[in-house]
């Protein structure tokens, strides 16, 4: 064989390596950059909105939330079939018990919660819808990349469908939408997210909850079943 034949070979052989070697190095770069079943920040507080397709529920809360003493405190103000009504309760899932606050009259009812703590997070078995930018994404720095997930959770009432946003980078919620049993969506939009607790005495009970007599439940609470359904 000659010396010519040799060489164009040997860089054949060298071009199909280097494709090769492009290849895996692409494959790999694109199973990193997928993204992950991720856990919101341990400790967080903000505001949400709630509301339903059906147009019976409106209301604004502020939450609380702290993913390593598994504590929430959860306030909200709402419209729920025409009617206005405020709810504040503390859930306590280590105690297992949650506590509805009136501070007004100084008054505090307590209810058995399920003592399963489920973190604010895009859950195991969630599926990837895709991945967008939010807003302006024109130039450097402009626009928030999200990736959305949905799945289905099990609920006080049967099981409901998800769909849930968050921000690629911190884990930090946008939105969520619950389809619930009774054929309903809840649409929860989370914003002025602030990592850390801006108030954390308010994850502990006031003062007059510890008399505080406990309602008689056929079921113990869970967190998705404040939403009304």
């Amino acid at each position: 064989m000659s010396s010519c034949c040799r060489g164009k070979r040997s860089d054949l052989q060298s071009d199909s390596m280097k494709v090769l070697v492009l290849l895996v190095c692409l494959s790999v770069g694109c199973l990193a950059q997928r993204p992950r079943h991720c856990r919101y920040p341990p400790l967080m507080s903000g505001s949400l909105s709630v509301s339903t397709a059906s147009q019976k529920l409106l209301a604004f809360s502020k939450y609380i939330y702290d993913g390593l003493g598994e504590r929430i405190r959860f306030r909200q103000f709402g419209l729920y079939d025409n009617k206005t009504y405020h709810l504040d309760v503390l859930l306590l899932y280590r105690e297992g018990v949650m506590y509805k606050i009136n501070n007004k009259n100084r008054t505090c009812t307590k209810q058995r919660l399920s003592p399963d703590f489920h973190p604010l997070a895009v859950p195991r078995n969630a599926t990837l819808m895709g991945q967008v930018v939010l807003g302006a994404s024109s130039g450097p720095g402009q626009g928030v990349l999200v990736n959305s997930w949905y799945g289905e959770q099990k609920m006080k009432m049967g099981s409901a469908k998800y769909f849930t946003t968050v921000t690629e980078f911190g884990c930090i919620p946008v939105s969520t939408l619950y389809h619930t049993s009774s054929g309903d969506w809840v649409v929860n939009s989370f914003f002025n997210n602030v990592i850390g607790l801006v108030d954390p005495q308010k994850l502990n009970p006031p003062f007059f909850c510890m008399n505080a007599e406990q309602e008689d439940e056929d079921e113990p609470v869970t967190f998705l079943s404040l939403f009304k359904e």
